[in-house]
């Protein structure tokens, strides 16, 4: 993490294309070759920081009081990770901003970006899984399950890439229009309103 930092941080400052893989190790305070041994590409770097933010809004729907219904707790999670100074502070929404239109402009940095937003797609298909049925799964100190992971119909795998790709597109929408990190044009107000995109689907025969 400490390395994406000071990546995201060159490509913010710098512009990605005049940042090398041996800018960032400096920056870090690492050698070149033990930057190597992590990212294969300077694009790479930054994947910690996506996966960050993609992994926070899975575990906000995860965390979300038993109590609440799957869309309630969607709609909680989006508010949680989504509403600047709530899960990230404003000033940080500002960095995802450049990461992302950085993202757009080059197609190294859109493949990590579209990676980390698969990754995190299977796992909302889980915790929705976890949610659906009541369960959640643990881990013993031997790191074995608990529970066994739930299982991920077609229709949870389709729940989860509708309401992952109401989140993503709702925050490059954002990104994209110079519009302000709160309010209805912000991406936890975009987001919610493309959630609505879910309303009727049938959770308890998934």
């Amino acid at each position: 993490m400490d390395i994406a930092r000071a990546a995201a941080g060159l490509f913010v400052s710098r512009g990605l294309r005049a940042t090398r893989a041996e800018d960032i190790a400096q920056a870090a305070g690492i050698a070149p070759r033990t930057f190597y041994r992590y990212f294969a590409t300077k694009e790479e770097a930054v994947a910690p920081l996506y996966a960050a933010g993609a992994q926070r809004w899975a575990e906000a729907v995860r965390e979300a009081p038993a109590e609440l219904s799957v869309p309630e707790a969607l709609e909680h999670a989006v508010r949680h990770t989504l509403t600047p100074g709530v899960g990230v502070s404003a000033a940080s929404w500002e960095w995802v901003r450049t990461l992302i239109r950085l993202a757009d402009s080059s197609p190294a940095l859109g493949k990590v970006w579209a990676e980390v937003c698969r990754d995190s797609e299977r796992v909302l298909g889980e915790v929705l899984g976890e949610r659906v049925r009541g369960e959640r799964v643990g881990r013993g100190p031997d790191g074995a399950d608990n529970v066994a992971a739930p299982v991920v119909t077609a229709e949870l795998r389709f729940a989860a890439a509708v309401a992952s790709a109401a989140v993503r597109t709702a925050v490059e929408a954002w990104v994209a229009d110079d519009a302000r990190t709160s309010g209805p044009g912000g991406p936890a107000g975009l987001a919610l309103r493309n959630l609505g995109v879910l309303e009727g689907f049938p959770w308890e025969g998934a």
